[in-house]
């Protein structure tokens, strides 16, 4: 899972000085100029509806100020979305160059998807934990990366701190408890205090660095700030959880055309499941060929029935992968095991040259609490114009109130092969490498309105392709693992559409996760939770990883004897994070998939 709050930045200097080097030298057309300016106009303004989201993505203009969360706010980022899409929709872009079609699409759909979740999808008046990250995304985005002197950064964090009271009456006034799930509403109520600890963890060790003036003004605002934090949290637990009486399901036209939007893909819901059970049924048969192999050399004498029933293929691929499980990390190891994991993979990748490497700095570190409740791990870049800045590798440790059997069925599940796995998939040579070489993009249009699915597609196919080269000397037990985990991602996918369309219920969901995908009840307790938290985002693993293979296959079928891996890796990245499908159509120069100009101003 990656961590990327896709809210254009920057400054109309950095995409001028950005525009003459990449697309002088190649001619431009009026056409071209006029989205220029457009897109350099949509990336200095926009900042300013979120300054908390600019913070994090590179933008410093905005690090004292504080998002507003009212109907006036939210007006006035509707009308400017409007006025956006309708400059866009004069130009007309198959006179652009290539490359700004495919920056064309994407800012179209951007500022439509913008504007639906806005004035359609409505999450800011019943989904709570946007604003429990929006609150503690504040003072993170500040405190975690040394993009300016500390001194100043304490600053900029007293500023905030000193409007949280505003903030929270915002939010309070936003939320319809009517149409706030319960799931929504008990997470809140978890994570709303994690923003203390970044006080005391971040920022409360760096008070001696200041003069006295100054300390004395930021230790006021953190006063301001606990109490605010503490009324809120009142309001939460004794107004708005046992008020809260929303669906957490979105029912099918709000979630297909959240999908679609997601996805910006031709597929749709019900080919995704077709494809998705097929897959299931595919990978479950290479498992237990897998299966059979490890339980052969653990028992060389067994002779396999010649047509095994379901139950008893099942039964091998488990046997099997107690062997996996029986090498598991201590409860307050797994940072540490990921560290490890973080060194093999990354001499993989430099041995076996499988990707140019970026220079970046990556730091493993434990989640912080505001975070909590929705992952086990995340992959927090910086923003494109902090390039160079450090990545985060976040890991959450095991909740303080889980049962010594909860303990170990996570264990079980984040065994030391799974933890080879997550470290690939979230760092290398996963999200941070992904994203080091997106964030590089010359035009930052682009690399700010990246596809979700491209990325978390991306991950995903890292996963079997160190498997395939050989990733642990070939040792099948890994493999069985990285199946397993592409059942996660087949499962996330079914899981997805079943609940907020189909309705599916808590016991049936559980089982599809834990008999037909062999997940631990931990991980399919905490798999029903986040799908209920969120839609839409778990297909993107499933779809992102078939686009990612179809395209590799059909350059290697292409380039036959001249195919590369490392320079196909390295060209694939080299486009920023765009939709798999204008990838494909820029490596093998084929027409630009564009919108229809007659609808860039509609929904």
């Amino acid at each position: 899972m990656f961590q990327r709050r896709l809210v254009p930045f920057s400054t109309v200097a950095a995409i001028a000085a950005v525009t003459a080097s990449c697309f002088a030298a190649a001619g431009e057309t009026p056409a071209d100029r006029r989205f220029d300016e457009l897109a350099a106009r949509y990336i200095d303004q926009f900042p300013a509806f979120s300054p908390v989201s600019a913070t994090l993505l590179g933008d410093h203009r905005f690090d004292g100020r504080l998002d507003r969360v009212n109907a006036s706010a939210r007006d006035a980022e509707a009308r400017f979305l409007r006025s956006f899409l309708e400059q866009l929709a004069e130009i007309e872009p198959r006179e652009l160059g290539r490359a700004k079609q495919v920056d064309y699409a994407m800012l179209r759909h951007h500022l439509q998807a913008q504007l639906w979740h806005l004035e359609t999808l409505q999450e800011w008046a019943w989904n709570p934990l946007s604003y429990t990250r929006l609150s503690g995304s504040a003072i993170y985005g500040l405190m975690a990366r040394q993009f300016a002197p500390l001194e100043e950064r304490l600053a900029r964090v007293a500023e905030r701190l000193e409007q949280f009271p505003r903030l929270f009456d915002e939010i309070r006034a936003a939320l319809r408890p009517a149409r706030v799930p319960e799931v929504h509403a008990r997470t809140a109520v978890d994570q709303n205090r994690g923003v203390l600890s970044m006080l005391e963890n971040m920022v409360k060790p760096c008070l001696d660095r200041l003069s006295e003036d100054e300390r004395s003004r930021l230790e006021k605002a953190m006063t301001v700030a606990r109490d605010a934090v503490d009324a809120h949290q009142k309001w939460l637990e004794a107004e708005l959880l046992p008020r809260a009486g929303g669906d957490f399901r979105l029912g099918a036209d709000l979630y297909d055309e959240k999908l679609s939007r997601v996805l910006q893909t031709s597929f749709t819901r019900a080919e995704i499941r077709q494809r998705a059970e097929r897959q299931l049924r595919e990978v479950r048969e290479r498992m237990y060929e897998i299966a059979k192999g490890i339980y052969r050399h653990e028992y060389p004498y067994t002779e396999f029935p010649s047509d095994p029933s379901d139950a008893y293929r099942r039964a091998i691929i488990r046997a099997c992968l107690e062997l996996a499980y029986a090498e598991r990390p201590r409860a307050d190891g797994i940072v540490e095991a990921a560290k490890h994991s973080l060194e093999l993979a990354t001499d993989f990748v430099h041995r076996q040259d499988l990707v140019t490497l970026p220079p970046d700095p990556l730091e493993i570190i434990v989640m912080p609490e505001f975070e909590r409740g929705v992952s086990l791990a995340y992959c927090d870049s910086p923003g494109p114009l902090d390039v160079g800045q450090k990545t985060f590798y976040a890991v959450a440790p095991l909740p303080d109130d889980w049962t010594p059997a909860q303990a170990r069925s996570f264990l079980r599940e984040y065994n030391v092969r799974s933890i080879h796995n997550l470290t690939i998939h979230e760092a290398m040579p996963g999200h941070f490498l992904q994203l080091s070489h997106s964030n590089r993009y010359p035009g930052k249009l682009r690399a700010v309105l990246s596809s979700g699915v491209f990325v978390e597609g991306w991950a995903v196919y890292t996963e079997w392709m160190m498997c395939e080269r050989g990733f642990l000397d070939g040792d099948p037990l890994m493999q069985l693992i990285v199946l397993k985990w592409y059942l996660r991602d087949t499962t996330n996918a079914i899981l997805d559409q079943a609940v907020h369309v189909d309705g599916v219920a808590e016991k049936d969901a559980l089982g599809l996760l834990m008999e037909d995908a062999f997940q631990e009840e931990r991980e399919a307790a905490g798999k029903w939770k986040r799908a209920q938290l969120t839609s839409a985002q778990l297909s993107t693993y499933f779809v992102g990883y078939l686009e990612h293979v179809e395209l590799r296959r059909e350059v290697e079928e292409l380039r036959g004897t001249g195919f590369d891996l490392k320079t196909y890796h390295d060209e694939v990245l080299s486009f920023g994070s765009p939709p798999v499908q204008f990838v494909r159509a820029l490596m093998l120069d084929r027409e630009i998939p564009l919108p229809d100009r007659s609808t860039a101003g509609r929904l």
